[in-house]
């Protein structure tokens, strides 16, 4: 039998009285996630001050939220006003392509991060070496090469099964569970091919941001001064928080038996992880960060002597 040529989205929610105020509030945090992470792209470009490997990761960072964003959220908030909820074929696969790529930027970033900031504070003599800027740029395009290609072969082995039965997917966006629980063949080979790359990937990421820490917060605890350790666990403080929130999402996620498992559940920490921690991720970096928001400041005055 062939495959659909339309997928139906089920949604968030499928209680009508529900459509209207969600789609307000998801508006909201859409609005806020694309000027809070636009804005920390631009600034950060704009002030030479951020230009250090941290703001350069950054700004990647946000870039990479962004686009997440850009990819889930529009389809998300029209499927909340129209009738028929549907994606075609050729889009479901291209969403889940793109959202799984930049999902997988997302959590490399975190452990380019911490490694900048294990440099920064347990070597700081072989920090400008160590982080030069050809080597931060190497370590980009290392992270996005490896996102692609586990996007890529994510969706390959997905949209090689047949859909033949129900073409509605539990889900407010193609992600790959949802789109394996509808498929009508053997998806075995997918599954282990998912727990493998997501290991590879996830895991690796976690635990490189695990052990820096560890080191990090080694060598602060042998800094004599109090306040020698405030100001070195500051640098890093915002990074810990964003790295806490993306991390236990996802250990949330699929780190619970299976007699537990509940779509319902995984939407609404789904939810979460593609909607709210990217608007979180720039007031994370901004709200208590003196330099991001001395650079504000700088700019804003600029554009009032200039206006």
């Amino acid at each position: 039998m062939g495959n659909h040529s339309e997928f139906i989205l089920s949604g968030v929610t499928d209680r009508p009285e529900l459509q209207v105020p969600l789609f307000g509030v998801f508006l909201l945090i859409y609005g806020i996630t694309l000027v809070g992470n636009g804005g920390m792209i631009l600034l950060i470009t704009i002030d030479p001050r951020l230009h250090t490997p941290m703001y350069f990761f950054l700004r990647n960072l946000s870039f990479s939220d962004l686009c997440f964003s850009l990819i889930i959220s529009p389809k998300m908030l029209l499927n909340f006003l129209a009738e028929r909820k549907s994606i075609s074929y050729t889009a479901c696969a291209l969403q889940m392509c793109l959202s799984t790529a930049f999902g997988d930027v997302v959590f490399l970033l975190l452990a380019v991060m911490a490694y900048d900031r294990y440099v920064a504070i347990c070597n700081p003599l072989l920090y400008t070496v160590t982080m030069s800027r050809q080597r931060c740029k190497q370590l980009v395009a290392g992270v996005y090469a490896v996102g692609f290609v586990d996007s890529v072969i994510n969706t390959c082995f997905t949209f090689r099964l047949s859909f033949c039965s129900s073409n509605i997917i539990n889900h407010f966006f193609c992600d790959i569970p949802p789109l394996l629980a509808v498929s009508c063949s053997d998806t075995h080979i997918n599954e282990i091919v998912l727990f493998v790359l997501m290991c590879c990937i996830t895991l690796s990421s976690f635990v490189t941001v695990l052990l820096s820490y560890v080191y990090i917060i080694s060598t602060i605890l042998q800094i004599r001064s109090t306040e020698g350790q405030r100001k070195a666990f500051s640098t890093c403080s915002f990074h810990l928080t964003a790295a806490v929130l993306n991390f236990g999402t996802i250990l949330f996620l699929y780190s619970r038996p299976s007699s537990s498992y509940s779509m319902d559940t995984d939407k609404v920490a789904s939810v979460f992880y593609a909607l709210v921690i990217p608007m979180l991720n720039p007031l994370i970096y901004s709200l208590r960060n003196t330099e991001v928001k001395d650079a504000l400041r700088r700019a804003m005055n600029k554009l009032l002597t200039n206006s």
